[in-house]
């Protein structure tokens, strides 16, 4: 008998309806007409056992116990999902071949793994298991992952990588948050300073951003303005680009900060001959953006219609579980295999259909011609492996409504993108001198707007500010034509504050890590691919500093609140600064492809705790006194992974 322990029980269906029939539905597993079996967990089925399984001393949180570290790990069978378990050991017991079908990701592989390992499989029995890899539960789809699988063997490094980050997390979070809810204790807060590696340097990106912005002084600075005309009337407007003589009155950016020097040049090239000294004008294309990932579409989704990071993953969930509208949701992935190309008139077709659900961006997609033979730069198999981009189905609905359409349409444009031609324009830049100062011209002159077309907004129109550097059209210009500066303007403005976290920022934060971390060495070698947390886990991690009453949010606005504020100022900077995680995240990543070793993460990571933990007791807590909400216990439990 062939068994396939599928994550959860949709997917487990999933794989049932393409199997042969008729079948036999059971408690937990259905078997079909051939003798396949199909059963799965229900998420996490065993759990990282709590410090008291150690030792029952630990049941007592004491800074004299810590760090502890278990020298042989142990895993405790969650009592809910308990029955499930049991019935996969009788059909692991009786099968021949085992079919890995866990979610395609780092933490679906660790899932499945850690049950077969539980239930004792050894031998032939484990060396042959083989791994199905389902991005999309219609059944075509099902098939055909069905006759591609590979042997789960080559997997095992994404599954020690997900081990090694298990692990690593508990002893972190455990040590921590025990050390500092003691030091806490003893100034009057109330409940656990829970402390994590991903969402404490989280909570620190926010609480900095909100010192920044209340110790914000605004600055007035002055920009110089020439009105610039041919000889044949035509006019535009040019920028003055302050001269190196110029810097002492000039912030960090450049900008002018002295109204005086701003007058002075205004006077001296008013009503005075200029001479065109440079002309640039530069051929661009712009492909379009790729197909989303997780993050980039929570991001989107968020500036455009105010929706949390839980939210949508949420309804991506629904629309890739129950509608089977989309693919794989919680994929790190934004590139597409080749073999999906065959498939993209069906899409078109799906999409077209599903359109009348999608309002005024369904009837911009019904309006579009597009080259279902165009092949973008998202389709390649070098960058894709376990999961690609999420994209839309071949499915069609009968009925999709409110947020549910939004994001669908979203996943349904970035998708129809690569069908449609690059963003073409000429970039212009102009050179003019004016009585020995540089002033500068911009333009976009548009040649054709391509895939652009199905991203505008219907409902806004773009305004053009007279004075913005690329908002206006250029005259035909010579090299060193003759012009005439009539009266230059000055306009003053003022420099503003840091801009608060939003839900949209704070995970273009988690993704694009390298720019928050204060050691350039590090900032150099990260890849794009790092960042803090996985695509999985973010929208979780920032649900539970809101859980946990360490942030707040006022509409799309996210600030941090006293007892977040507290707990930052409390910890050392290696706890609250993401340059410790983007380490982690970056063996991680080397140890999923094979680059690295588990104890490469592990053994510094010990020797790194017992450092912290003496130090969080030299730390008293003064800022946290008299705060926190004595409903958060002690008591933690290991997260479930949601789906």
């Amino acid at each position: 008998m062939r068994l396939f322990i599928a994550e959860k029980p949709s997917l487990g269906r999933a794989i049932a309806d393409v199997l042969p029939k008729p079948h036999k539905r059971c408690e937990g597993y259905i078997s079909a007409a051939n003798g396949d079996t199909v059963s799965w967990c229900i998420g996490h089925l065993l759990e990282q056992q709590q410090p008291e399984a150690y030792d029952p001393a630990f049941k007592k949180w004491s800074h004299e116990h810590l760090p502890i570290i278990p020298q042989q790990w142990q895993l405790a069978v969650k009592k809910q999902t308990a029955k499930q378990l049991g019935v996969l050991r009788t059909l692991v017991k009786q099968a021949e071949q085992l079919v890995h079908a866990g979610d395609p990701d780092r933490e679906g592989q660790l899932l499945v793994d850690e049950v077969i390992n539980f239930l004792g499989v050894t031998g032939t029995k484990k060396n042959t298991i083989q791994r199905c890899l389902i991005n999309d539960l219609n059944p075509s789809a099902v098939k055909q992952s069905l006759s591609k699988l590979r042997s789960n063997r080559e997997f095992i490094p994404l599954s020690t990588s997900a081990l090694a980050r298990s692990r690593a997390d508990w002893l972190y979070g455990i040590n921590l948050t025990r050390a500092y809810t003691l030091q806490g204790q003893k100034v009057g807060y109330k409940g656990v300073l829970s402390v994590g590696r991903v969402q404490t340097p989280l909570l620190g990106l926010v609480v900095r951003r909100d010192i920044a912005i209340e110790a914000f002084v605004s600055k007035a600075f002055y920009e110089v303005w020439a009105c610039l005309e041919t000889d044949k009337g035509e006019s535009f407007k040019a920028k003055w680009q302050p001269s190196e003589q110029c810097a002492k009155y000039l912030d960090e950016q450049g900008r002018n900060l002295s109204q005086a020097l701003a007058q002075n040049v205004a006077e001296r090239v008013s009503q005075q001959q200029a001479l065109v000294k440079s002309l640039k004008r530069e051929h661009k294309k712009q492909a379009p953006p790729l197909p989303y990932n997780l993050s980039s579409l929570q991001i989107d989704a968020s500036k455009a219609f105010g929706l949390s990071a839980q939210q949508v993953l949420d309804i991506c969930q629904g629309l890739y579980e129950r509608h089977k509208l989309i693919t794989y949701p919680r994929s790190d992935s934004r590139y597409l295999p080749l073999g999906h190309f065959v498939q993209a008139k069906d899409v078109h077709s799906a999409i077209l259909t599903n359109s009348q659900h999608l309002g005024q961006q369904g009837s911009v997609f019904s309006q579009t011609k597009f080259d279902l033979k165009r092949q973008s730069k998202a389709w390649n198999d070098k960058k894709v492996d376990a999961h690609h981009a999420i994209i839309p189905t071949q499915k069609t609905c009968n009925h999709l409504a409110g947020s549910d359409a939004k994001v669908y349409a979203l996943i349904c444009r970035n998708y129809l993108a690569q069908f449609l031609v690059e963003h073409e324009y000429y970039a212009v830049r102009v050179d003019v001198e004016i009585s020995s100062g540089l002033f500068v011209a911009v333009a976009k002159e548009l040649i054709g707007e391509g895939w652009r077309g199905i991203f505008r907004k219907s409902s806004k129109t773009n305004s053009q500010d007279n004075n913005s550097e690329a908002g206006q059209l250029l005259p035909r210009l010579n090299l060193e034509q003759g012009l005439k500066s009539l009266q230059a303007e000055v306009l003053e403005k003022h420099t503003s504050p840091p801009k608060a976290y939003t839900d949209a920022s704070l995970l273009a934060a988690m993704t694009g890590i390298s720019a928050h971390v204060s050691d350039p060495q590090l900032r150099k070698i990260l890849r794009e691919t790092d960042g803090l947390g996985t695509e999985a886990t973010r929208a979780g991690i920032i649900e539970l500093l809101f859980s946990r009453d360490f942030l707040s949010r006022t509409g799309k606005t996210i600030t941090s609140t006293a007892s977040g504020r507290g707990l930052i100022e409390a910890l050392p900077d290696v706890a609250t600064y993401p340059d410790m995680t983007a380490r982690w995240e970056a063996e991680l990543s080397a140890i999923s492809e094979g680059k690295s070793q588990y104890e490469k993460l592990m053994s510094p990571l010990e020797e790194q705790l017992k450092d912290l933990v003496v130090q969080s007791r030299e730390v008293l807590p003064k800022g946290l006194s008299g705060l926190g909400n004595s409903r958060f216990t002690k008591k933690r439990r290991g997260r479930k992974k949601r789906k």
